[in-house]
């Protein structure tokens, strides 16, 4: 297939929510039989209703600022579907999309036709797989996965991160993840596996946490009791900038690459995975490749000035409240909102 025939192609799957299957089983045999490629690198999953992409963004932005080798993993896109899959900061080529989607659909094809699996894959499970096979043959050394869709039954799911880390939670696709905020925390919370596993939980509702930490509890997973010589914090100085600081240094007041209050939050949860990969997977990231990349890290489509125009994608209540305080600390003139949203949001 060509480029055009890829989009196509993957458009006739249906909507990668409303032909959502449950469980796991088609993507992780569709793995298999492409070579388990997930298992060729180290893995971090994001999940969460609101911070997710940005969460991503700026792991992404400080694992390049350390020479890291990175595979990312995001959506939706806003313009092309290869947004999706980035490979060291860039999106893949149309040309090597269509390949590895080539590769993909035959395999799924091969599948479906022997019995092996129930299902023709779908739109979001074969961009997965061709995600995963893209950082593979790249040789990417970290894999850094958005969750679609809750956590449970998400594909991402299936490459089995060996770091988990969750966002804030809250009210979101409730059709399909639940009505309460406990039962949307159990759907996220289901990314953790492993008692090995590396988890990092950003700021949360009380109800939230209870549910992400039992979850913690029963798969034997401890606290982090992080050491004090390995803290950093982030403090808010106002109009944008925050003050960074370690037990070593504390670094000239910035701007975060992203805007927002709410991105101070976000920018700690990326910190706390980098903890992770520098101190329990060995990965060599300085505090200078940390701060550089929280400077650098952007995020198209969110709170982005295009000349005088604004964008967002605020699509819930937590995304809504978050664009109501930048508009009301930033922006200091009448403004015209172009609104629009799917049928299932309220």
């Amino acid at each position: 297939m060509n480029f055009e025939e890829t989009e196509a192609y993957l458009l006739s799957l249906g909507n990668e929510v409303s032909s959502m299957k449950l469980g796991l089983e088609n993507i992780r045999r569709l793995l298999a039989a492409l070579g388990d490629p997930q298992e060729k690198y180290l893995k971090v999953q994001v999940a969460g209703t609101n911070g997710k992409g940005s969460v991503c963004a700026f792991l992404n932005s400080i694992c390049l600022q350390a020479g890291i080798k990175t595979g990312m993993f995001t959506s939706p896109h806003l313009i092309s579907i290869t947004e999706r899959v980035q490979i060291n900061g860039d999106d893949i080529s149309a040309e090597a999309f269509a390949s590895l989607a080539t590769k993909v659909r035959e395999v799924a094809k091969s599948l479906f036709a022997s019995g092996a699996i129930e299902n023709v894959p779908t739109y979001f499970e074969q961009v997965t797989a061709i995600a995963l096979l893209a950082f593979a043959e790249a040789k990417v050394e970290l894999a850094i996965l958005e969750t679609g869709l809750g956590g449970r039954l998400d594909a991402t799911t299936a490459a089995n991160a060996e770091i988990a880390a969750i966002t804030r939670i809250d009210l979101d696709h409730q059709q399909y993840l639940g009505e309460t905020i406990e039962e949307i925390a159990a759907e996220k919370a289901a990314i953790i596996h492993d008692e090995f596993q590396g988890v990092v939980i950003g700021q949360q509702q009380p109800k939230a946490l209870r549910v992400i930490l039992e979850r913690c509890r029963q798969l034997g997973i401890r606290d982090l009791e992080w050491e004090p010589h390995l803290r950093w914090t982030i403090d808010s100085l106002g109009s944008g900038q925050v003050k960074v600081a370690t037990h070593r240094a504390v670094f000239p007041a910035m701007e975060l690459g992203l805007r927002g209050e709410h991105q101070r939050e976000n920018a700690e949860t990326a910190i706390n995975v980098i903890r992770t990969l520098r101190y329990d997977d060995g990965f060599a990231i300085d505090d200078e490749a940390v701060v550089k990349g929280l400077v650098s890290a952007r995020h198209p489509g969110r709170l982005e000035w295009i000349g005088r125009y604004l964008l967002d994608g605020a699509h819930n209540i937590g995304g809504a409240r978050a664009l109501r305080n930048y508009l009301d600390e930033f922006v200091d003139r009448p403004i015209t909102m172009i609104f629009g949203a799917m049928r299932d949001k309220q």
